[in-house]
C-alpha cells in the first residue's frame, strides 16, 4: 500500500459505507448485528447495516481489492439469497469485508478511493424458504423484514479461508485469526 496516500483529512477517520443513510445506526449490545453476536451454533463476524435493498456501498478508506466473491448462496443455504462479498485491503494496513451485496462494481486490483462506490446492498435472505428449521435468529429477521444489509467485517490482515466461516459467522471455538470489532470504528465514522 506504499504507493497510495491520504488526499483528504477526512480519510485518516474513515467514510461512511452507506452514503444514502442519513441515520447511521450501528447495532450496539443485545440488538441484531452486533459484533460477535451470539447465535447459537455460531458467533457473528461483522456487525450489520441495515439499509434498503440496492444503496450505494462506498469504500471507506483508500485501499485496494483483494478479492470479489460469492458470500451467501442458495446452494449453500436454502434461504439464502445468492450475495456477493469484496475484501479490500485498506491503506490503513486494516482489512475490510464489505458483504451481503447485490451488485459489485470493482475487480481484484482495483484501487480505490475513500468514498469510491464498490457496490449496493443486497436481501441475504429469502422469506418464502425460511421455515421452521431456521435458526431463531432468522425467523426473527424475517419477522421483522430485515432482511436488506452491508455486512462489515474488519481484521488486521487478509483473512485466512476456514471451513469454521460460513456466511459471516464463525462455528468453532475462538475468534477466527486477526478478526476485529468494527463497532468503535463504524460509530466513530458515523458522527462525521
Amino acid at each position: 500500500m506504499k504507493e497510495m496516500h491520504f488526499e483528504d483529512a477526512a480519510t485518516k477517520d474513515g467514510i461512511w459505507p452507506l452514503p444514502e443513510d442519513r441515520l447511521r445506526i450501528v447495532p450496539t449490545s443485545g440488538s441484531p448485528g452486533t459484533f460477535w453476536e451470539d447465535r447459537g451454533d455460531r458467533r457473528h463476524c461483522g456487525v450489520d447495516l441495515y439499509a434498503t435493498t440496492g444503496s450505494k456501498v462506498v469504500s471507506t478508506e483508500y485501499g485496494i481489492v483483494l478479492e470479489v466473491g460469492i458470500f451467501t448462496s442458495p446452494r449453500i443455504v436454502p434461504y439464502w439469497n445468492e450475495t456477493l462479498y469484496i475484501l479490500v485491503e485498506n491503506e490503513s494496513g486494516l482489512c475490510t469485508k464489505f458483504a451481503e451485496l447485490v451488485e459489485v462494481d470493482v475487480r481484484p486490483g482495483d484501487r480505490l478511493r475513500s468514498g469510491q462506490m464498490v457496490g449496493r446492498v443486497g436481501s441475504v435472505l429469502n422469506p418464502e424458504k425460511i421455515d421452521d428449521e431456521a435458526p431463531a435468529y432468522i425467523k426473527s429477521l424475517k419477522d421483522k423484514g430485515d432482511s436488506s444489509m452491508l455486512h462489515f467485517e474488519l481484521y488486521r490482515s487478509r483473512p485466512k479461508v476456514s471451513e469454521k466461516y460460513l456466511g459471516g459467522n464463525w462455528f468453532g471455538p475462538g475468534k477466527p485469526p486477526g478478526l476485529l470489532d468494527p463497532t468503535d470504528r463504524l460509530v466513530a465514522i458515523s458522527k462525521e
